[in-house]
This record gives C-alpha cells, structure tokens and sequence, in this order.
C-alpha cells in the first residue's frame, strides 16, 4: 500500500467524527468579578420563549453546515446560569433538539448550574427531562472567599444545592473548585477540596483563579498569595484527590474512573462541536484538512434573540492545523497518537515538526508506545511546549 492510499485509508470518514452541542444561556443573577464568559446580569425578565426559539433557529442553520448528517454524543448547557430557566423552557429545547438531529442513545446531556438557583421541585423535574449529569459551581465552600469572589451563594446553601441534586437523582455531577484565591492559606484550598470529596461527586474541576482581561478583578486586581505558595497549595490537593480515587485526566479536571466529562473531551480531543447561543463557539469539519472551520454567535443577547442564524465563519488554516490541535491534545495526560492527530486533521505526522522533535529533545514530552504525552516537565509549563508548535 503505497502513502497516499494508507493517508487516504488513515483519515476518519466525517460522518464518524464524533460530534457535540453546546447551548449558551447568557444570564446570571449578578456578574462575578473574575468571569470573563459572556455572562449579563438579569435586570428585566428573562426572555424565555424568545431565547428557546432563537436556539431552534440556530441549531438548524448550523446543523445545514455540516453537509453530513452526525448524531449528537453530547449536549452541555453552559453560561451564565443555565438554571435560571424554567424546566418547561429546557423541555421545548430538548424536544426540539431531538426534531432536528439524531441524539446518541447514552447522549451525555450536562446542565450548568449555581446554587442560588436550586430548587429541590426545579431539579427532579430537570433529571426528568433526561439531563443526566450536572455541575455545579461551588468554587469554595469559605463564606469570606465566596463573598469575595461575588459569589451569590453561601456556603451552607453550596452543601445544600449537592443535597439536592443527589436526592432528585443525579449520580453523576461536578463540583466547580478555585484555589489561589484572595488571601487564601493553603490549609484553606485542602479543606475546599475536602469537603468536595466527602459529597462524592463524579467529577471535581480544580483550576486556579486568573485575571482575566476585561474582567472587573483585572482592572481592579486583588491581593493574590505569592506563587510558591499556590504551587505547594495545588500539589498537595492533587495529592489528595488522587489519594481518593479523583484521576487527573486534563489540566483542571478529576473524575472517578470512567467519569470523565464526555463533553470536554471531544473538545479536548479536537472533535467537532456546534455552538448556539449569544457568544457561542463551535468548531465543524467539513472537508479534511482543508476546510475546518470555527463559528461564533453575535454576542449581545439582544442582537442574538434579531439575527439567531447569523454566525461569523472562519476557516482553521492548515498552517495552523498543528498548533490548534496540540493546543487542545496536550491538555490531556494520555496525550495523543500519530494516527489520531492524521485521522482528524487530515495532516500528515511531518506537518508537526520541528516541534515534535525539540519538545522530545528538551523533556517536555516523552513518547509511551504510541503516544506523545507531557513530561511531569512539561505539564507545569505547558506555555512552553506550545511555543515549540508555533509555526
């Protein structure tokens, strides 16, 4: 078999590139300090049914970009404050989710929510509709760190809203965690990730707070521990939850063995997703390698809810194939094969080099079988690696 027909045979048919959905609801109860997502205060009622056809609308002018029908693997209903909406709005979504697209038989459906919106009624209804996992966002379980990070929540009201997620029936869901918070000690970022783990969770996210541009604690920046500390903070609590059974599959992300957030894996394993909703993204291969592309939504949920199925394309230039794919794959400690990289860009494996080479060379990544992974090196400068696939 000569190369090209094994390159031919090697690139995964479209139709089998896996495929999610992501639904943005752009409307919290206050905007926090540190959130850079296109998030906007409620100030007037929220337009329910006006939002829920205007996610129809989309759906639909992105499922005809496609070209080839692929069924939906998974569903993740982000924000803002996706709970905010009533279970009758998620129900007329879901429904008409299903009128247009074909959904997986175990299609992995996560609704977003906050605990200032839990409603034990609210949320058995919500697993009545078929959502079947959610998360959570506690981000500490400190009165003072929640006030701070304006958070609208209690504590007390956090271990509240895990209690009733458990008794409406979900099994499986995420608790949100920040470590490197506004005077934080390091006995406090243990006991967050203690009282995380005593609620059995699924999946526990555990990421350290940034200043984000454009964010009010950027323009106003809070007195942060000094980085040695967050460091020492960060292992000793990975520590813990390996210890308990939580495996780091991705930079930020814990889960009990085969709970991994489907989700975020395909988007971690550069697989195609649509994007509906003010300011979504979504990713959708067309032609391999030559026509990938990117989409986003209007921002503005006013000019959303006037133009639903307006959306800006861009194509991923095959020059920069490589860097959007490592950029995604590095962020996994299985890393990534040769094969995967050819059977969902289309690229042959030279395209990665010299990267590929030096990052070998230098530590940062070391080969495992088949797979090209981060050295412990480069996992805590990972910045770095991808500095070395910049073309």
């Amino acid at each position: 078999m000569g190369f090209d027909d094994q390159h031919r045979r090697l690139v995964r048919p479209l139709s089998l590139l896996p495929l999610s959905l992501y639904i943005h609801f752009p409307w919290c109860i206050q905007k926090c300090p540190y959130c850079d997502f296109n998030s906007h205060a409620v100030k007037n009622p929220i337009p329910e049914d006006a939002y829920i056809d205007a996610l129809l609308t989309d759906l639909r002018a992105d499922l005809g970009l496609l070209g080839v029908p692929r069924p939906i693997n998974s569903i993740f209903m982000g924000g803002g404050t996706p709970s905010l909406f009533s279970p009758a709005a998620l129900n007329r979504l879901l429904l008409g989710i299903k009128q247009l697209a074909p959904l997986a038989a175990d299609c992995e459906i996560t609704l977003e929510a906050n605990p200032g919106t839990f409603e034990s009624a609210k949320f058995h209804e919500f697993r009545a509709l078929g959502i079947n996992r959610l998360s959570i966002g506690i981000q500490s379980f400190q009165d003072r760190h929640l006030q701070k990070l304006g958070r609208v929540h209690s504590a007390g009201e956090a271990l509240a809203a895990v209690e009733i997620a458990v008794t409406a029936g979900f099994d499986n869901f995420n608790l949100d965690l920040m470590f490197g918070l506004p005077d934080q000690s390091e006995i406090e970022a243990i006991s967050d990730v203690q009282t995380a783990i005593g609620l059995a969770p699924t999946h526990i996210s555990f990421y350290q707070l940034t200043l984000e541009p454009n964010t009010y604690f950027h323009k106003f920046p809070p007195k942060l521990p000094e980085d040695d500390l967050i460091f020492g903070a960060q292992k000793h609590c990975q520590q813990i939850l390996a210890d308990h059974g939580y495996q780091q599959y991705e930079v930020s992300a814990y889960a009990k063995p085969g709970r991994q957030c489907r989700h975020n894996l395909n988007y971690w394993q550069f697989g195609d997703y649509l994007g509906i909703g003010a300011g979504a993204h979504g990713k959708i291969s067309r032609a391999l390698p030559h026509d990938i592309i990117r989409t986003v939504k209007p921002r503005s949920p006013e000019h959303y809810l006037r133009q639903p199925d307006r959306s800006h394309s861009e194509a991923i230039s095959v020059e920069q194939l490589p860097l959007e794919y490592v950029m995604n794959q590095l962020r996994l400690k299985t890393g990534f094969s040769l094969e995967d990289y050819l059977a969902v860009t289309g690229l042959a494996a030279d395209s990665l080099q010299p990267g590929l080479s030096v990052c070998l060379e230098q530590g940062l990544l070391h080969r495992e079988g088949l797979a090209y992974m981060c050295s412990e090196k480069g996992w805590d400068f990972l910045d770095v690696v991808l500095e070395k696939f910049v073309d």
